[in-house]
């Protein structure tokens, strides 16, 4: 009896201390509750697994810290730090549960190392959980999900998409980036990143607390919602000022890409991005660019123009050196003072500078225009400048003024402004004094003769050139700056473009001098050869054939083109060779070849089931997306075709061939040629027809891609037995009929998803109606493909679905059914339906 009541006891015992210590978590769980806890190997998994949370310790430390990295990503990458400076020590038994009070907490052993610190109104929160999100987030909300602390609230280095950072006013918390101390040391560094609550639309990283930097280069325009936003590639970059807070976050439009800003150490705010084909994080976006974006690097009144380098620094008009010597010697942080006071009302002027970046310190004065600002600012003695900050997306626009010292401005900024500068008139005029006789007539002469001499001089050199100087010299003439040929320059790294220049010598030893072995196709262009450089780097060499239709024009439009373009579906440009009479460019070699080459060949297509395919759609999709909208430049392409989409070892699509790109004004939605280029098949109506083209054009030959896509067959030619129809018009025939399944590749049936075809085909013919305005835009139909759940509408009769009786002319075949890479033509007869 005595051992039964033992037993009883001992049981009751076991039981107390087991129900009293925390569960210890299962790995690939995404959450914790009451009585979970995580310590040692453990670790919460994003139900995504995007990322994890656990312990680490970085590098060479021996001390260990609680933080969220990316999952997938076999380089450890830490975008999140619970107890940066309170670390554990790697000996220590740190642990993190849930308290009964509702909170989150890091214990070593007794100790606290760190908590949530939320603040219930009953004094605890039984039913709160923590959960690790897709998106890097960990929150802890209550039963009915309201969150009651996230870690994007309280960044450490790292803003992920959707983070923010900046002022929470109903909290009063200013989150800022702040760097590691040092590559083993997540201590809080030196530099932060934020938002200046009493600025206007700027961010600032700051150095122990002082400026260092303030960048307002990703916030050109106001909206009327108080949000600010600037597209860098796929990166969209937001300032938002509300009743809520300020503060600046981002997203990306491709989730599938993993991008972070991050504050370095040595104080660069960088955008980097994940480049998997070459296990390493690549910078997309780097801020400071250059000394001139240092804050007030030429002090107060200094204007900082980079082109000027390396005295970078000068003094605007009116002003002088406060200390000669120092700007003799490049020291310019003393700046400039005037050389006459002001005399409020008397005699004075503004001095107008053009493409600015505006001065620290700027003080609204509301939605006025250029000239109420002006008559505003001359009202007010103590307004020594003011600047109309436009918009480019609206009219409204804000005006701005100045009543102290004009610091951290740059000249010969991109999205500048126009800056008005107070100054006594006689620094314009003259005075009868003859202080400072820069009269208007002493300005105008010299420039006047200047400008001629630089006209006569300009015109001798162009002649003496043109008579002399030999082909492989023309590149010096050609506004381009030539590298030797190692790797391309960083993106967005260049106001104008760099490309490399390889000698004709090294592609002969790469190509084994234009063996037919290393001969991967021909096109309009002419051909294209595989070779290897002598650091081993696959290239692709396409040589401009003496036959081409194509010239000179077409060779400097590709690289002037290309070398400002950068995107994962674009074909990157390594660079080019212009000698001997030979144009050639050289691009990354695409391994697995052009689209075409998989989808209309038969042993071939087997390999592209439904999702690769798929892939395909939407990495073409996204490459014209950023083209027409989210590059530097506004480019249609005009000759989007399947031989013109390559793919790269990992089946990635790449656009290429630019040749025939036309360049876009921000604001222009149309222009007209007569001199239509393009293969037929792809071309839209109105181009075909009137010599027309815009963004609509690209996604007129984008839809027929798609079907030929899903189709594996040429719009060129006929079906199925009505000898009238094109592959558009057999489309919409089994569409009406309800039957467009009949149009989807046999060897893909087994690996599709019928909807997902049928949604993709419906965005197709969407995409070829015979109007343009009735066709979607590629922003749209992006995101008409990552949607699902989303409506479409009914697409109309597509254009050209018929049949055309067209006269071709090429300069290689007359055949337009079997060719698929005609770059010219002439169209004498078209019948559109």
């Amino acid at each position: 009896m005595r051992f039964v009541h033992f037993l009883l006891d001992f049981t009751a015992y076991f039981l107390l201390i087991l129900a009293s210590s925390p569960l210890r978590l299962r790995n690939g769980e995404d959450r914790l509750t009451l009585g979970m806890s995580i310590s040692g190997n453990q670790k919460l998994t994003s139900n995504g697994e995007m990322y994890a949370l656990g312990f680490f310790s970085p590098g060479n430390s021996s001390n260990q810290y609680l933080g969220i990295w990316y999952n997938k990503i076999p380089v450890m990458t830490i975008v999140w730090i619970a107890n940066r400076d309170n670390p554990l020590t790697k000996s220590s038994s740190g642990m993190l549960m849930l308290e009964r009070n509702g909170n989150l907490v890091l214990m070593d052993r007794t100790r606290y190392i760190w908590s949530s610190n939320v603040s219930f109104v009953n004094g605890t929160r039984n039913n709160s959980v923590a959960v690790l999100q897709n998106s890097g987030n960990l929150i802890l909300r209550d039963s009915i999900g309201v969150v009651l602390w996230q870690s994007f609230d309280h960044p450490t280095d790292t803003l992920l998409p959707g983070m923010k950072v900046g002022l929470n006013k109903k909290t009063g918390h200013n989150g800022l980036l702040t760097s590691w101390k040092d590559e083993d040391d997540p201590r809080s560094g030196d530099f932060s990143v934020g938002v200046d609550p009493q600025r206007q639309s700027e961010i600032f990283i700051w150095r122990d607390s002082h400026p260092y930097i303030r960048s307002d280069i990703m916030f050109e325009s106001w909206t009327s919602n108080g949000i600010d936003k600037s597209d860098n590639g796929l990166v969209y970059v937001s300032y938002v000022r509300n009743d809520e807070g300020i503060y600046v976050s981002f997203s990306v439009y491709d989730k599938s890409i993993a991008l972070r800003w991050t504050i370095s150490r040595t104080g660069a705010l960088e955008l980097l991005f994940w480049q998997a084909t070459i296990m390493k994080w690549t910078v997309f976006i780097r801020i400071p660019k250059a000394e001139c974006e240092t804050y007030a690097t030429c002090g107060p009144f200094g204007s900082c123009d980079q082109n000027n380098s390396p005295r970078i620094c000068s003094c605007m008009t009116g002003f002088m050196p406060s200390i000669k010597e120092d700007w003799e010697n490049r020291d310019w942080s003393g700046g400039c003072v005037r050389r006459n006071k002001l005399n409020c009302y008397s005699s004075e002027v503004f001095m107008r500078y053009e493409r600015m970046k505006l001065p620290d310190n700027s003080i609204p004065m509301g939605n006025l225009t250029i000239e109420e600002c002006g008559i505003q600012c001359r009202r007010n003695c103590s307004c020594i400048a003011y600047a109309h900050a436009n918009s480019s997306d609206r009219p409204e626009s804000r005006c701005l003024y100045w009543s102290g010292n004009l610091m951290d401005v740059t000249h010969n900024v991109d999205a500048g402004h126009d800056l008005f500068v107070r100054i006594d008139g006689s620094e314009l005029e003259g005075s009868k004094k003859g202080q400072h006789p820069k009269s208007k007539k002493s300005i105008t002469i010299p420039i006047a003769i200047t400008m001629a001499v630089l006209l006569i001089g300009t015109v001798c050199c162009f002649l003496l050139v043109r008579k002399f100087v030999s082909p492989k010299n023309w590149r010096s003439f050609l506004g381009i700056s030539f590298k030797a040929p190692v790797e391309s320059a960083a993106f967005g790294t260049q106001n104008g473009f760099e490309v490399n220049s390889f000698s004709l010598s090294s592609i002969l030893a790469a190509t084994n001098s234009f063996s037919e072995t290393n001969k991967l196709g021909e096109g309009g262009f002419g051909p294209v050869y595989w070779g290897t450089l002598v650091d081993g780097i696959e290239i692709a060499v396409k040589k401009l054939s003496v036959n081409s239709g194509q010239g000179m024009e077409e060779f400097m439009n590709e690289v002037t083109l290309i070398a400002k373009l950068q995107h994962k579906n674009l074909v990157r440009l390594l660079g080019c060779c212009i000698e001997k009479e030979q144009k050639m460019l050289i691009y990354e070699y695409m391994p697995n070849k052009s689209l075409d080459k998989h989808l209309f060949d038969t042993s071939k297509r087997v390999s592209l089931d439904w999702k690769l395919r798929f892939h395909i759609i939407e990495g073409i999709a996204q490459g014209i997306l950023y083209l027409h909208k989210y590059s530097r430049l506004k480019i249609i392409h005009r000759d989007l075709k399947a031989s013109n989409i390559l793919l790269d070892g990992s089946m990635n699509p790449k656009i290429s061939d630019f040749g025939m790109a036309r360049m876009f004004g921000v604001n222009q939605t149309e222009s007209k040629t007569g001199r239509v280029v393009g293969t037929l098949g792809y071309m839209s109506p109105e181009y075909v027809l009137n010599g027309l083209f815009s963004e609509k054009s690209d996604v007129f030959s984008f839809g027929v891609l798609l079907i030929e896509i899903i189709s594996t067959k040429r719009n060129s030619c006929l079906y199925p037995t009505q000898k009238t129809l094109t592959l558009l018009g057999y489309a919409w025939e089994l569409w009406r009929e309800n039957r467009a399944l009949e149009l989807m590749d046999e060897s893909i049936r087994d690996s599709c998803v019928p909807q997902e075809v049928l949604r993709c085909i419906q965005i197709g013919l969407l995409c070829v109606q015979e109007y343009a305005a009735a066709r979607p835009t590629m922003s749209s139909i992006v995101s008409m493909l990552g949607n699902d759940n989303g409506t479409l509408p009914s697409p109309e009769q597509p254009g050209f679905f018929l049949k055309s009786t067209s006269t071709v002319h090429s300069g290689n075949s007359s055949d337009a059914s079997k060719s698929c890479s005609i770059n010219e033509v002439t169209i004498t007869s078209t019948e559109p339906r």
